[in-house]
């Protein structure tokens, strides 16, 4: 594999679909709702959220490993500092330099959302390196889906719907609640696969304390609620709707996540659970525009 190619895996592409669909989702929903929408500010704040989530990915790859989180007993995918490809502060440094242009970034938007902008875009940065940094990290404690919820639902669906109308709406809310979740849902496949390796390594996430059955009714509850959205959403016709036929793809999902033990099985289920939100968010976002 080229250095190239290392360096793509370790920003784990597969995963990015959640900093993109909160900003899709909320910039197409401000569209709707005010006829109008301002390109450039839209694409500086999609970059902005994945050089956010790249970083984090980075910092959490390095941080991961000196922890002693990422042993070879790890069943998931390979991480760029356990397999040997670069140093753990080579990595950091990578991730130092994406949360670099995102701030960066976020200083043009701020220019033109103001201090609530502001105020995102450095709890953002805060949190992105919170995540794995410091004394008491987040991913190694009970409030990592919490985290994804604020963070990649409601905070970005939200600020990327300010950005766009300079005011909040309930629609923004709800709809930032059901990204929120299917965002979760992603990291909680993750935390119930390295349930057993992560005990190992004192990262008592959520799943360590639901237990295996429990976590598997929250990973149900992250997953379908987001389908009842149109049920809350006001000032709309049918088109919102557009999502539904995603029920069967998401109850399949949650049929074998449910069949699955945790272990390297689940790692097919974490891409499917993030390609779900994915495609739930463009869908919802051409809803929002017909409807």
């Amino acid at each position: 594999m080229t250095r190239t190619g290392q360096w793509f895996l370790a920003i784990r592409p597969k995963t990015l679909g959640i900093s993109v669909s909160p900003v899709l989702v909320g910039s197409s929903l401000a569209w709707s709702e005010t006829g109008s929408i301002q390109w450039l500010p839209a694409a500086a704040a999609l970059i902005a959220s994945m050089l956010i989530q790249a970083g984090t990915n980075l910092h959490n790859d390095a941080a991961d490993y000196e922890r002693g989180a990422d042993t070879p007993e790890r069943v998931g995918p390979q991480r760029a500092t356990a397999q040997g490809w670069f140093t753990a502060s080579a990595v950091k440094r990578a991730a130092y330099i994406c949360f670099g242009i995102a701030f960066l970034t976020g200083i043009y938007l701020a220019a033109i959302g103001g201090i609530p902008i502001i105020v995102i875009g450095l709890l953002s940065l805060m949190a992105g390196y919170a995540y794995t940094g410091g004394p008491r990290p987040i991913a190694y404690s009970a409030s990592g889906e919490l985290f994804v919820f604020l963070f990649f639902g409601l905070i970005a669906v939200m600020g990327s719907y300010y950005l766009q109308s300079l005011n909040l709406s309930l629609n923004a809310f709800y709809s930032a609640c059901a990204l929120g979740m299917l965002a979760a849902a992603v990291l909680l496949v993750n935390n119930y696969r390295d349930l057993a390796t992560d005990r190992k390594a004192g990262k008592l996430t959520i799943v360590n304390y639901l237990g295996a059955a429990n976590s598997r009714i929250l990973f149900g509850l992250l997953l379908l609620l987001p389908f009842l959205l149109p049920l809350l959403l006001t000032g709309f016709n049918h088109w919102v709707w557009l999502p539904l036929p995603l029920l069967f793809t998401a109850l399949l999902l949650l049929h074998n996540f449910l069949q699955e033990p945790p272990g390297v099985g689940l790692n097919r289920y974490l891409a499917q659970t993030a390609r779900l939100q994915l495609i739930y968010s463009a869908l919802l976002s051409l809803g929002f525009y017909l409807g």
